[in-house]
């Protein structure tokens, strides 16, 4: 050091001032720290906070890129991964449907085994309460949809009760689940009418009825019109009924709710109320106490006739009834309700039945092919008490059938049957409100359709 300070005083003096400015600018520029230089020991200090081995989120914009590493990628696409499928991506996916037409003698056990099923799937499904009411009925013609997994598992299975109805059954890993869905039905209101040509029934087939329909049509009415022998060209008759659709599609016909037929220039009239009877447009009931006929016939062999020659001994002998001519076996109903007085045998009537249905009313059915009442017993209006047969003494099969009024034989087809009892008066106000806009309604298609012609 000595010799430094030695050295120094041998120099010139400008170059002792020189020196002296140099080392204070140099000392000034050490002590003095710069920006970078303390916000790189900031850094420092907050390093020596951090954990090691552990891994921190880094900004995108401090991250040096790195080229993937490809097979990486690969082994990571391999991998399954799991998705969340609705139900309807599962079903396209992992189920196969098949549909299976019920066949002549089968039975779900059956059906179960043609798909590929097993006994236990069977008795499973049965367990159900659904499925047990309604698929052990299903019936020939019908079909089952059957869904199995990739694994010829049962997952499903798909039954349509009726046009409406229809029976969802599944499996998952919880077990079976079951519901009915139903459609949900539009009802609408539909116009017919039309004119008799040549008979009733090509009548209501040419007005668009169905045969169900024309067969409504004629026992709503049955007991003011014989249809088989009072009914005469230009004969007409319009009627209101229901159509169901679901969807925009059409299921089935429904109700009649209201008719009108002429006959040989009498009128008559139906109303439908919410009982399911029907009634007159004022209010009578179009049930009678007896009807008209008791069996559904082709023909009347034989009229009421006190002078007739008898077919067998060729005597005039008074034919107090009406020969119905019909199929053997044809059921015979009860005219009208009441007690069974005799059900017997003898060689001139045959198989017989007598029924007593008041103090003032009786009716015979004769030449039975069986009979299905007892005496003593009581029976109901269109109850069935036997078939029509040809025994005792006849020329061939027919039913032989007696009107009595107060002891005395009357004819079947002519006499007035007893007036028909009117709605109940608690009901009156509200079936003459229906009966009204329904008549109104029936009247206003036919003098639309009138105008069309």
């Amino acid at each position: 050091m000595g010799k430094v300070i030695t050295l120094f005083k041998l120099l010139p003096r400008l170059h002792q001032i020189l020196l002296i400015a140099l080392f204070f600018i140099t000392l000034i520029v050490i002590l003095l720290p710069s920006d970078n230089a303390q916000a790189s020991k900031q850094t420092s200090s907050n390093e020596t906070s951090l954990e090691l081995n552990k891994r921190y989120q880094v900004p995108l914009a401090f991250r040096t890129p790195e080229a993937p590493d490809v097979s990486a990628i690969k082994q990571a696409s391999n991998k399954p991964r799991k998705v969340k499928e609705s139900k309807a991506s599962n079903t396209d996916e992992t189920v196969k449907t098949e549909r299976f037409e019920v066949k002549s003698g089968d039975t779900l056990a059956k059906l179960f085994k043609r798909a590929g099923l097993t006994s236990r799937d069977v008795y499973e499904i049965t367990l159900l309460p659904l499925a047990k009411k309604n698929l052990l009925k299903i019936m020939p013609g019908e079909f089952l949809s059957i869904g199995k997994n990739s694994e010829g598992k049962l997952t499903q299975v798909e039954y349509h009760i009726d046009a409406i109805q229809t029976l969802y059954i599944e499996k998952d890993e919880a077990g079976y689940q079951e519901q009915i869905v139903k459609k949900q039905v539009e009802t609408r209101t539909k116009f017919a009418s039309a004119t008799i040509e040549s008979n009733f029934w090509n009548s209501g087939i040419d007005a668009g009825l169905t045969p169900n329909q024309i067969m409504q049509l004629a026992t709503i009415f049955g007991w003011d019109i014989d249809f088989a022998l009072d009914l005469r060209k230009g004969d007409s008759f319009s009627l209101l009924f229901e159509e169901e659709f679901a969807n925009g599609e059409f299921l089935r016909n429904g109700n009649i709710l209201a008719a009108e037929f002429t006959n040989q220039g009498d009128r008559f009239t139906a109303v439908r109320y919410t009982n399911g009877e029907y009634y007159s447009k004022s209010g009578r009931s179009m049930r009678k106490a007896f009807l008209r006929s008791p069996v559904d016939f082709k023909y009347v062999s034989s009229n009421f006739n006190p002078r007739r020659l008898h077919p067998v001994t060729g005597q005039v002998k008074a034919h107090r009834g009406v020969d119905y001519v019909a199929a053997r076996g044809t059921p015979i109903k009860a005219a009208g309700s009441g007690r069974v007085i005799k059900s017997s045998y003898n060689k001139y009537n045959g198989n017989y039945v007598f029924i007593k249905h008041n103090d003032t009313y009786t009716t015979k059915y004769l030449h039975l092919n069986k009979r299905k009442v007892k005496t003593g017993q009581s029976v109901k209006q269109g109850q069935i008490i036997g078939t029509l047969g040809s025994t005792g003494r006849v020329t061939g099969a027919h039913l032989h059938y007696e009107f009595i009024v107060n002891g005395v034989h009357r004819n079947p087809r002519t006499i007035k049957l007893p007036k028909a009892q009117s709605i109940a008066k608690k009901d009156k106000a509200k079936f003459m409100t229906i009966s009204k806009q329904l008549m109104a309604k029936l009247e206003h298609n036919k003098q639309v359709q009138l105008a069309m012609q």
